[in-house]
């Protein structure tokens, strides 16, 4: 199955994980200071739900990272 997102969106959900992860914090932990299911991180992570850029700002303040982390370089 083809992806819908662009190779960008892909990369930047990519990196969302990827910032989780080395904020050591697992999905579960992620949703609780959300306030929102286990799968809505999930979602948010495999593309399936489209992150908006309030959100993406709350995932960098969360994981303690500058949103320009999430963003394509160069």
């Amino acid at each position: 199955m083809r992806s819908i997102h662009t190779p960008a969106y892909q990369r930047f959900v990519q990196r969302l994980r990827e910032a989780r992860e080395a904020a050591g914090l697992t999905q579960v932990e992620v949703a609780k200071a959300f306030k929102r299911p286990q799968s809505w991180v999930a979602n948010c992570e495999s593309g399936e739900r489209r992150v908006d850029l309030i959100e993406a700002a709350e995932f960098a303040r969360l994981y303690g990272v500058p949103i320009t982390d999430f963003l394509p370089r160069g």
